[in-house]
């Protein structure tokens, strides 16, 4: 009766080869890091009486590196989550966490007040706030006929 030797990671190295974005697998060449394209945060977006608000998920982020930018009627959140340096003894074995850059676009609703979007970061999430214009209720008037 022979032996065999019991790899506890070789369930999750087959599962990650199977489904290969999810972890670029587990040997040493095919575990590269994620591109630039490969990421985006997750965002929650909800809305109240006065305002619409997003909830970006950016542990890791710095601040420095998040840009909110708003033109054409989008709002546009880009940034960069940096690789931490290699050290010289020490050994990755599973890399999960997404690195480079992102971006995320989403259109204005049409009642949004551009110019009183406010963002505050803090806990690693961004968080957004789109105030709603006040609208001007119509007003009935009789119109003239000529």
């Amino acid at each position: 009766m022979s032996l065999a030797r019991w790899n506890p990671f070789r369930e999750f190295e087959e599962f990650f080869n199977h489904y290969p974005r999810l972890g670029k697998g587990l040997g040493g060449a095919s575990q590269e890091l994620m591109t630039a394209a490969d990421w985006a945060p997750a965002v929650d977006i909800s809305e109240t009486p006065q305002a619409y608000l997003i909830k970006a998920e950016l542990a890791g982020v710095r601040r420095e590196d998040i840009q909110v930018k708003v033109e054409g009627g989008q709002l546009r959140l880009s940034g960069e989550r940096k690789f931490e340096k290699e050290e010289k003894d020490k050994k990755q074995h599973r890399v999960e966490r997404f690195y480079g850059s992102f971006s995320r676009s989403f259109s204005l609703p049409d009642d949004a007040d551009e110019a009183q979007i406010k963002a505050e970061y803090r806990d690693g999430v961004l968080h957004l706030t789109l105030p709603k214009r006040e609208t001007a209720t119509p007003r009935a008037r009789e119109i003239a006929v000529d």
